[in-house]
């Protein structure tokens, strides 16, 4: 949310159209994506359509693939607030191209996030630290957890997607050659366990993460650059294949994530319309929100209504000022 701030032009059509918002939102239906940051939005989305336009809302339990098909081939549900729309891009960009669904704002203003971190306490005590290489050169601020006298590199557990761009990135870099192991974290648990544990022990960690995320919300880390830009010929030949024979090295792409709405929603919504094609937050913001749902084991529906009453002066830029009192007075 770092570039919210909406054009003069659509702010005054969201001010002239405010008083239609009723007449014109009508039912909505919305895909509750199943993973956390993706469930919240839908909430917020909810909470801001009914409480600030009027909308009828129902939100519908959603996946990438199965919302998108039901989306292309019958409308429904009408919107899908966390989309990240790589993984069907070539099928997305027909359903654009021929009129089916529209794709409205970027919901993650930096879009969704994957690399090799370390923690931000480490980076400000290593400022020679910018890039994997550079972390690589210094073992001795990785200690792996079941031997400190060997450095690690931090994998993701069996079976995740993430475990094989590690390992040959991880051999790429002939990691092995600085004396670092490649560790698998053994489970999600585990993962976000040994990021925790070092921040408890002020210990060096180095391996793989993703944002938006609760643990990137509740401890601040750094991502490292590879030192080169994003390969996608390479990634999909050799960097995204189990043991890839040669790899070379690559770095990770940075994942498109937009809201999708179908034609139909466009053209029946009305003002709704342009909040949707307004409205975007960043991810260190979702991930402080996700770390406070982790906390105190919130819902999506919990996180949503925690975002609107704590950050006010991120969401209000997104609708006109009657709208945005509206939604405070349901909070």
């Amino acid at each position: 949310m770092k570039k919210l701030i909406a054009s003069t032009f659509l702010a005054g059509g969201l001010f002239a159209l405010a008083g239609t918002a009723h007449a014109d939102c009508g039912d909505v239906s919305i895909a509750e994506m199943n993973w956390a940051s993706a469930g919240v939005a839908a909430h917020v989305d909810k909470m801001i359509l009914e409480n600030g336009y009027g909308c009828k809302v129902t939100l519908v339990a959603g996946d990438t693939m199965p919302t998108f098909t039901s989306m292309n081939e019958k409308s429904e549900p009408d919107m899908a607030p966390e989309f990240w729309v790589n993984s069907v891009r070539t099928a997305l960009d027909a359903a654009i191209a021929e009129g089916r669904i529209i794709q409205a704002a970027p919901l993650l203003s930096d879009g969704g996030v994957e690399g090799w971190w370390i923690p931000k306490f480490l980076a400000d005590a290593h400022p020679d630290i910018k890039t994997v290489q550079d972390a690589l050169k210094h073992p001795e601020l990785f200690p792996a957890p079941e031997d400190p006298s060997k450095a690690a590199v931090i994998n993701c557990p069996s079976g995740w997607n993430c475990q094989v761009s590690t390992a040959n990135l991880y051999k790429a870099l002939n990691a092995e050659k600085d004396g670092f192991q490649l560790v698998d974290s053994g489970s999600a648990a585990g993962l976000d366990g040994s990021i925790a544990n070092a921040f408890e022990k002020k210990t060096g960690w180095l391996g793989y993460y993703w944002a938006p995320t609760a643990i990137l919300g509740k401890y601040e880390m750094t991502k490292l650059s590879f030192g080169v830009e994003h390969d996608k010929k390479e990634w999909d030949a050799c960097t995204a294949v189990p043991d890839c024979a040669n790899p070379k090295v690559n770095a990770y792409p940075t994942s498109d994530v937009y809201t999708i709405v179908t034609k139909q929603f466009s053209e029946k919504a009305g003002v709704a319309m342009d909040y949707v094609k307004t409205r975007k937050w960043d991810n260190q913001t979702v991930g402080k929100v996700l770390a406070w749902m982790t906390d105190n084991q919130g819902t999506n529906e919990d996180a949503a209504k925690y975002f609107l009453q704590t950050y006010p002066d991120m969401w209000t830029k997104w609708v006109a000022p009657d709208v945005a009192e509206k939604v405070k007075a349901a909070l």
